[in-house]
């Protein structure tokens, strides 16, 4: 008889134990740690032992993904009030890049605006290609991952060498695209693709709200 034979005829007849229940007290199975022969009560005890140590892993987990998220959500939070706080573009520049330096531990930022009403001198305002209109149009959600284009790493000055990981964010009115955001680390894990953007989107959104209630 192979092992398959006793599983199905178990399963086909799910009383058989509740009918022999003197076979359970003389049964074996090895400890699955150890391997010495144990009960078939001791080895479910330690498989409900361990099942409940691993809901328990799991519940941790739930809490501390629950204070993180709570802990960045604040962080945001003082980046809206900051930026709400801007008189003029030079303001909403800096705010932007210390909140995210100080907040989120991003060191290098680069902005860029194009088809704004009003515009003024500056990096920022310095013309793009059709390419990068492009890519901002084309992200359906931020980019997170290794460098992805010449031009934006460009943005970063003398720091690009250096920078291993990026995140660009489009700046959008009515769903078009009219910036981009990019933030950049020398951590190769600081940013990659399968990150949560949820937070890094809002922040896009809080920056862009700004930028278009100073320059239309």
């Amino acid at each position: 008889m192979k092992p398959e034979d006793v599983a199905a005829y178990l399963q086909q007849y799910p009383d058989f134990f509740d009918r022999n229940a003197e076979l359970l007290a003389h049964m074996t199975v090895p400890h699955p740690d150890t391997g010495r022969a144990i009960s078939l009560s001791e080895r479910q005890m330690h498989a409900l032992r361990a099942k409940i140590a691993q809901l328990e892993h799991k519940f941790a987990e739930l809490i501390r993904f629950g204070e993180e998220n709570d802990e960045i959500g604040e962080k945001v939070h003082r980046m809206c009030l900051a930026l709400m706080s801007a008189e003029n573009f030079d303001d909403i520049l800096q705010l932007t890049m210390t909140h995210l330096l100080d907040d989120f531990s991003v060191p290098h930022v680069a902005l860029r605006i194009w088809n704004s009403v009003l515009t003024k001198e500056g990096d920022e305002f310095a013309p793009v290609s059709e390419a990068i209109s492009f890519l901002a149009g084309d992200l359906q959600r931020p980019y997170c991952g290794t460098p992805c284009n010449d031009e934006v790493m460009g943005w970063f000055g003398e720091s690009a060498e250096a920078i291993r990981s990026i995140c660009l964010v489009p700046l959008l009115r009515e769903n078009a695209p009219f910036g981009l955001l990019a933030m950049g680390s020398e951590e190769p894990e600081r940013f990659y693709p399968e990150m949560g953007t949820l937070y890094v989107r809002r922040i896009g959104d809080l920056v862009g709200a700004a930028v278009l209630a100073e320059l239309g």
